[in-house]
């Protein structure tokens, strides 16, 4: 029978009006690769910021058994020190700072003040290797894409001697040959003694990957599965997550009439804001209807952000160029204000990033957009602005204790619905949604989705940009395919598929 390397014994967490964690408990066996799955605010990630001492020994209960031993981690260097390394789903790496630099940072070779940069470039390389990274050591992270920083991030953790490599969400922001590729390190590292916890709402990926699989929901264990003995298929895990079958993944969007052209953009070109030679979107022409979802899809870095962004008041991009008419008429965004008052939302993949204040209430993040909307003479009236900010909580359903509540402390998920009613509240005509489901479980996926149909039910526009395949084909009534700043094709719902949308990138590639 296999090692238990590590036991987490009846973990309780509470934070200020919810308990994050009851009673979970998490066996991981040496050598293997164990998933945890659940929806959004199940707990996950609380758990391994237990397990990694960035919750300290004495502001949870419970007792981690790690190697044989009771561990009482105080702070992180407590648990690296012991072998158990965490990869957060924002990565960690210091853009201007190469990869040897990054990879030591904090772990530095040498002695007393004195840098050993021989030393550390030696085993940067070493380390970069066994993940496969063939770049050189002393490449800024700035100059290697988000698939190659992930391997940095791996390697790094290797640095440390790893014997529990943790990883949040590691395929979030990565294109399908990264993803594969990640795993791919993982099932290696897996045969050379790497034993692993990974977070993940891919759930093909989790099956594919995973020896075993625990089920978190609501703060508590749901089961065990075991590669195997158990049924892994997809439907299984989200049966275990929601606690019911979601027999189809993308609601019903019965009887929304299409009416006319709503938005259209003829011959739209940008050029990258600091390499001004450079092209992103190039001669691009689309247009979306009233009552219509229209699905942008193409690899990452085909210019689909970039698109969005330069339509919604030249927000990205230089020497901008091309039309764009809104209800048939010519109009000319110079800002985001210019395009949120002629009934325009960009919803941005950067939700943390650029899309909400973190450390501000749900109450002020709703109203963000349209501060009009709650104010009396220019002064803000802060019972309307609550009463707005429950209503869109009611209306998305929302999970929180209360709206006053740090946007910071909610689930990915709920984040994600706080800056949908960031939006829905401004009253747009058109939406620009990027990336809307990125990170998020499958439950809050469908809640999203249904959210979409609503909005177009009510005559909104919606232009729905994702690197998820099936959730293009699923929600779309057209799609445009995009490659290398273009667009490669425009399909109806009916004649799109995988196989279509990928042989449509690989047909218009340059150089063909």
């Amino acid at each position: 029978m296999a090692k238990i390397l590590l036991e987490m014994k009846n973990i309780t967490k509470t934070f200020p009006g919810v308990k994050a964690l009851d009673n979970v408990n998490l066996q991981v066996e040496q050598g293997e690769i164990h998933a945890l799955v659940g929806e959004n605010g199940a707990g996950k990630s609380t758990l391994m910021n237990v397990l990694s001492g960035i919750y300290p020994h004495g502001s949870y209960e419970g007792d981690i058994i790690y190697d044989g031993e009771i561990c009482n981690f105080h702070d992180i260097k407590d648990s690296e020190a012991k072998g158990i390394v965490i990869i957060h789903q924002e990565l960690a790496l210091i853009p201007y700072m190469t990869i040897g630099e990054n990879m030591f940072l904090g772990n530095e070779r040498g002695k007393k003040a004195a840098i050993n940069w021989d030393e550390t470039y030696r085993l940067a390389e070493k380390y970069t290797k066994q993940v496969g990274l063939t770049d050189s050591v002393r490449t800024y992270i700035k100059d290697i894409g988000v698939g190659k920083q992930q391997l940095v991030e791996i390697a790094k953790a290797l640095a440390k001697n790893a014997k529990l490599l943790i990883l949040d969400e590691p395929t979030s922001s990565l294109n399908e040959a990264d993803s594969q590729a990640l795993l791919d390190l993982l099932l290696k590292l897996k045969k050379e003694g790497l034993t692993s916890i990974i977070i993940s709402h891919k759930l093909n990926e989790v099956s594919y990957v995973a020896d075993k699989i625990t089920v978190i929901r609501d703060g508590s264990t749901i089961e065990t599965l075991t590669k195997g003995v158990d049924d892994f298929s997809e439907e299984r895990i989200i049966k275990g997550m929601v606690g019911r079958e979601i027999a189809d993944r993308f609601p019903k969007r019965p009887g929304v009439k299409i009416g006319d052209v709503r938005m259209e953009v003829k011959n739209w070109n940008v050029y990258h804001p600091l390499y001004n030679e450079r092209k992103v979107v190039d001669n691009v022409s689309l247009n979306v209807r009233k009552g219509e979802v229209v699905g942008i899809s193409g690899l990452m870095g085909a210019g689909r952000t970039e698109l969005a962004m330069s339509i919604f008041g030249k927000s990205y991009g230089t020497n901008i160029s091309g039309q764009l008419f809104i209800n048939g008429k010519e109009v000319h965004l110079k800002s985001a204000r210019d395009a949120i008052e002629h009934k325009l939302a960009y919803v941005t993949e950067d939700r943390k990033g650029d899309g909400l204040i973190l450390s501000n209430s749900i109450k002020n993040n709703t109203s963000l957009a349209n501060l009009a909307g709650i104010s009396n003479h220019g002064v803000i009236d802060q019972d309307k602005e609550y009463a707005v900010a429950v209503e869109y909580k009611d209306k998305l359903k929302t999970k929180c204790p209360t709206v006053e509540q740090n946007v910071g402390n909610l689930s990915g998920g709920n984040q994600q619905k706080v800056l949908l009613a960031k939006w829905m509240f401004a009253d747009p005509d058109i939406l620009i949604l990027d990336e809307p489901t990125r990170g998020i479980d499958v439950g809050a996926k469908y809640e999203i989705y249904c959210i979409i149909n609503s909005l177009v039910a009510e005559g909104k526009s919606v232009i729905m940009i994702s690197s998820e395949l099936p959730e293009v084909l699923g929600m779309s009534d057209r799609i445009y395919v995009m490659n290398e700043g273009r667009i490669a094709g425009e399909l109806s719902s009916e004649e799109a598929s995988q196989e279509v949308i990928m042989t449509c990138i690989m047909q218009s590639s340059k150089g063909e």
